[in-house]
């Protein structure tokens, strides 16, 4: 069967796999801090802090609106907002705390937007002063951070470097004009650049670049141009995302019509184009999305079995437990999921009450942490094994039968193991083990969740 072919048949509405249950499934009532501070000090008793926890901050502040974004984000231009949003931060973290006791290890702190980069320096190094002040740091720690390279100063990198962050990811998307003015996201090249430099003449370790493929007016001309440019600063990992056009959840997107965007074949030709350009560059496919460089410490952690992904996408540190700080961010701590408020007054009100600001989640079952697994070793190690654990239903059969003779997987009665077409079809592959979603497409999609295309 033909590229082409593949894609008619399998692009298709499907999560992204960065949880199992994906957030569809989740409840809009599990607020009770009691019952979620429960699941903290189960997943500690059961050992899954021991490597340390991840911490997010979702800073959601933007000067401007980019009309593709999907993130939770509030647009203003009045930085007064910064402090006022830094102390419930910190409230918020004191309420963990008090969960956690005094044995809290840092393995992992990711800042996320929204623009992070919005806060001032100064405001940042404060933030992070204050929250890191009473806990420990692992040794191997791996502090990142996002920013926009407009506005992302050598002083923010200086400031975040002196902290610890060896990591930082810029959103490029796209740097052809025309498509920034229908984003509005206008963003010269110079300015990556700037960034870029500055970033390794400080001494980070990693730089990653976002881009994206399926926006509005994008050609294959157009993004050749653009990984061409991308490729001569040669990130250390490159992040190449699908557009997910979601209109009805997202109504910026609306800014422009829809048969300004590629899609179906004109859409997967510019995925095959850059996988080709960034495999000719150097680059190794890593999985869903992401691309990077032989002596990247993600590639290698992927070849030697230990990568692991979570709402942060994919990581090189395997920790069991992720508590999300700040407007909309989610938290995992194995047995359970949770979402905080999506938004800032909302937000803020819980934090006056002393709560913490969740509003919905879900408690996992055994059944539902097995199948997590087994989505979890498709998606970074490209295979999985079991033995009587797993069910297999007629349709889950089918489906793999189905893969197999696609030449997507092989698969026998203990085993799957993803191939090289395969990779470019994770997202279907971990599908199969996707319970709650086969048992609503059998319940003929009573609640309707709605996900992004796979292409």
């Amino acid at each position: 069967m033909s590229s082409y072919s593949l894609i008619d048949k399998y692009n298709v509405p499907i999560p992204r796999y960065t949880s199992y249950p994906t957030v569809p499934y989740w409840l809009d009532d599990a607020t009770d801090n009691a019952d979620w501070a429960q699941q903290i000090r189960r997943a500690i008793t059961a050992g899954k802090t021991k490597e340390g926890i991840s911490l997010y901050l979702h800073l959601p502040f933007c000067e401007q609106l980019c009309t593709y974004c999907g993130c939770n984000k509030r647009i203003t231009k009045n930085h007064s907002v910064e402090t006022v949003y830094i102390d419930a931060l910190l409230q918020e973290w004191k309420q963990y705390m008090q969960i956690f006791g005094n044995e809290i290890v840092i393995r992992e702190l990711h800042l996320g937007g929204g623009t992070p980069t919005f806060f001032s320096p100064e405001n940042l190094v404060y933030l992070l002063t204050e929250l890191l002040k009473d806990v420990k740091i692992h040794p191997q720690r791996e502090f990142s951070f996002e920013g926009h390279p407009n506005n992302t100063t050598k002083q923010h990198l200086q400031s975040l470097y002196n902290l610890g962050f060896r990591r930082v990811s810029y959103g490029v998307q796209d740097l052809d004009f025309k498509v920034q003015s229908a984003i509005n996201r206008i963003q010269p090249f110079e300015k990556t650049k700037q960034a870029t430099e500055w970033a390794r003449e400080i001494g980070y370790e990693s730089v990653n670049f976002d881009l994206i493929y399926g926006l509005p007016f994008q050609t294959q001309e157009s993004i050749k141009k653009t990984i061409a440019s991308v490729i001569t600063l040669k990130p250390n990992r490159i992040a190449f995302y699908s557009y997910a056009h979601v209109p009805w959840t997202k109504k910026s997107q609306r800014a422009y019509d829809e048969n300004d965007l590629p899609k179906g074949h004109d859409k997967y030709a510019l995925y095959e184009l850059g996988k080709t350009l960034f495999t000719q560059a150097g680059y190794s496919d890593v999985g869903m999305d992401h691309y990077a460089l032989s002596d990247d410490a993600l590639l290698i952690s992927k070849q030697n079995g230990t990568l692991h992904r979570n709402f942060m996408g994919y990581t090189t540190t395997n920790t069991e437990v992720l508590i999300g700080l700040g407007v909309s961010a989610i938290s995992d701590v194995f047995f359970g999921f949770r979402q905080n408020l999506k938004t800032v007054e909302e937000y803020y009100a819980a934090i006056a009450q002393r709560q913490i600001p969740i509003y919905r989640g879900i408690n996992v079952s055994e059944d539902d942490i097995l199948h997590r697994q087994h989505i979890l070793n498709i998606a970074c190690k490209g295979k999985t094994n079991w033995k009587n654990e797993i069910t297999f239903t007629s349709s889950m059969q089918q489906q793999l039968n189905e893969l197999q003779n696609d030449g997507l997987i092989v698969w026998h009665d203990t085993q799957l193991e993803v191939t090289n077409l395969g990779w470019s079809f994770l997202r279907n592959i971990c599908a199969v083990f996707d319970k709650k979603m086969s048992d609503d497409i059998e319940a003929k999609n009573q609640g309707k969740p709605k996900f992004s295309q796979a292409v």
